[in-house]
């Protein structure tokens, strides 16, 4: 009976000092721990600066059960490991960071999970070592979006995880220019388990995390899953207009009444000016990422553009370039 294949994803960017660590310890938990298994390990470069890729190259060149795609630019947080995923031929995808961050530990557990009839089964952070702000940040984020959203939301989810070929097999069909692999597991995924962990420190490097790259994924899963920052805007809208006409009728009403002994002066108007002003720009901004969601999803770009691929031509038929090169 052939083996079933698991393939393991790990997209990075400027992990010089992890990607050789990370791919020995998957390998040897695969062929240690997990023999009864054939394995592709994948890894995603989303157009590193620094060593990285030749550290690639050279795992590839050692184990040809690791591939690597390079990408030609840098295409973002979400579309590079997507279409990674995309891209794996196992009957099974895990998916992981390059930072260790995600415990290598946890693949025996989610390949028996897998073997017991899920076929996602999502890793939670219970419990975090990165910085307590950070982490009450999130938690009052996934709390406040899962309020919000008409899609169930999976609170401390990144990501990582196992999803099966047939889940894979979804993600291809979908055609997403802007995927969000948190909101989709949770809206189109299939019967999951949940297996909570503690999320250690980064083992070595800086994270690429900012406040901007977190910015962008708290606003890209709340414009796609969430109608009420919209709803709020035109409610308070309408609720402003109501309390300023009933403002404007008093005013004239006193006007009228008490013509030489009520000076309206121009306090009400600079308050009604700043106010109203503020509350228009703060939604008008709010729209704004609702319309850049909306554009960006109608033009429609590739997820990315790849540069060369090392390691796929018995799986899939491609030479990389430079194989072709070597063939030569």
């Amino acid at each position: 009976m052939e083996k079933k294949k698991i393939s393991i994803m790990i997209p990075c960017y400027n992990e010089e000092e992890n990607v050789v660590p990370i791919s020995e310890a998957v390998v040897k938990i695969m062929e240690e721990e997990l023999p009864q298994y054939n394995y592709e390990i994948l890894f995603i470069d989303n157009d590193s600066s620094d060593n990285t890729r030749t550290l690639l190259r050279g795992i590839c060149e050692k184990n040809k059960n690791v591939k690597a795609i390079f990408n030609a630019k840098n295409f973002g947080q979400f579309n590079s490991p997507y279409h990674a995923m995309c891209q794996t031929t196992g009957d099974c995808t895990i998916t992981m960071c390059c930072d260790f961050q995600d415990p290598i530990e946890m693949i025996p557990k989610f390949i028996k999970e897998w073997e017991a009839g899920y076929k996602i089964v999502c890793g939670i952070k219970a419990s975090s070592k990165e910085n307590p702000v950070m982490r009450f940040l999130r938690t009052c984020y996934y709390k406040l979006i899962k309020k919000m959203s008409d899609v169930e939301q999976i609170e401390h989810f990144t990501g990582f995880g196992l999803y099966d070929k047939s889940f894979i097999k979804v993600l291809q069909d979908l055609d997403d220019p802007v995927p969000f692999i948190r909101g989709i597991v949770a809206e189109l995924g299939y019967r999951r388990k949940d297996l909570e962990y503690e999320q250690p420190k980064r083992r070595a490097g800086k994270t690429h995390n900012n406040w901007y790259s977190l910015y962008d994924a708290a606003m890209l899963s709340f414009t796609s899953y969430t109608k009420v920052g919209l709803r709020i805007a035109t409610i308070f809208g309408f609720l402003m207009s109501v309390v300023s006409i009933i403002v404007a009728l008093v005013y004239l009403i006193l006007k009228l009444v008490y013509w030489n002994r009520f000076p309206a002066g121009t306090t009400p108007i600079l308050l009604g000016i700043f106010v109203f002003g503020s509350v228009q720009i703060f939604f008008i901004g709010l729209l704004g990422e609702y319309i850049m969601n909306i554009n960006t999803r109608v033009i429609h770009r590739p997820l990315v553009i790849e540069e060369e691929r090392i390691n796929f031509n018995s799986d899939l038929g491609i030479i990389s370039e430079s194989e072709e090169e070597s063939e030569i």
